[in-house]
């Protein structure tokens, strides 16, 4: 049960990799693809200037508006990011996101495992706050024009698919490489590891897109629920989390990615996944906390 989940995520997530980043040829060239779906944005975190890219990145298209200087698309950007949150909640980080793919390949080398300090959580809300919303606004240039301060400072993900691939294509484009690239690489050198030894340690700790998804978990049509009268309360569900989320405890936490491996190792099928609800006659646990 638990070998075919994995399984079946690993497909779904190979195939929305390969949805996202068809264009492979282009890193060849180093060129962009810049047809009409690139007005669109991807559910998941996948850089804009990838070159295989055929989506934008959605946390790079809400910077771009809120630090632009007529404010055209920000409730389609919002609007998306709102809709997919409550329809999916964190099901985008677990199934549909490219760079969290990455992660958990990473996570797959044999190496120490640790978990994570929990206060290090909630550093991608400050990270969602400060870099995505107030710099790009507060901080402009002559033209009043803000700066996508996520993208330009921070995101590993950005400097992996976009900014190494264009600058090994590009001679002309070294000649700007300083400090804030250096910066930019030392962020992914230190993802790179981090989920070596923690799994999705950039979603754990910095993802922006995860922090607004997560926020949405607990309202998300996509939900998780628990069946009282089928738990044994044998611990499996929370030992097999990778996420470090206790399903019984807290079902719908803004850490949980809807990957279902609690519900894969749930030995009396007491976890469920889905669009619709138990039925009234089943006792569920939906909130933050279970009583017994």
């Amino acid at each position: 049960m638990k070998l075919k989940n994995t399984v079946k995520r690993k497909l779904i997530q190979a195939a929305a990799f390969g949805f996202t980043n068809p264009h492979m040829g282009n890193f060849i060239g180093g060129k962009l693809y810049k047809g009409s779906w690139k007005q669109f944005c991807n559910p998941g975190l996948n850089c804009y200037s990838c070159p295989a890219a055929t989506l934008a990145c959605p946390i790079g298209a809400l910077q771009a508006v809120s630090g632009s200087m007529e404010f055209q698309f920000s409730f389609y950007v919002v609007g998306l990011l709102l809709a997919t949150g409550v329809l999916l909640g964190r099901f985008v980080c677990g199934f549909l996101c490219p760079f969290g793919l990455f992660q958990e390949l990473l996570h797959k080398i044999p190496v120490p495992k640790f978990k994570l300090w929990k206060g290090f959580l909630s550093i991608k809300y400050f990270v969602l706050i400060v870099f995505v919303i107030l710099l790009p606004i507060a901080v402009t240039n002559y033209m009043g024009i803000g700066k996508p301060a996520f993208c330009q400072f921070i995101c590993p993900a950005g400097t992996l698919e976009g900014g190494i691939p264009l600058l090994s294509t590009h001679t002309e484009l070294r000649q700007t490489i300083g400090s804030l690239f250096s910066l930019k690489m030392t962020i992914l050198v230190l993802t790179i590891l981090g989920c070596l030894f923690v799994y999705r340690f950039f979603c754990k700790t910095l993802c922006p897109l995860g922090a607004i998804y997560g926020l949405l978990n607990k309202i998300s049509i996509y939900h998780l629920e628990v069946n009282k009268h089928r738990c044994v309360d044998c611990g499996k569900c929370s030992k097999a989390c990778k996420m470090d989320v206790n399903p019984l405890k807290n079902p719908n936490s803004v850490e949980c990615i809807r990957c279902g491996e609690c519900a894969a190792a749930c030995p009396v099928n007491a976890i469920h996944f889905g669009f619709k609800t138990l039925k009234n006659n089943d006792c569920i646990v939906t909130g933050d906390s279970a009583e017994r």
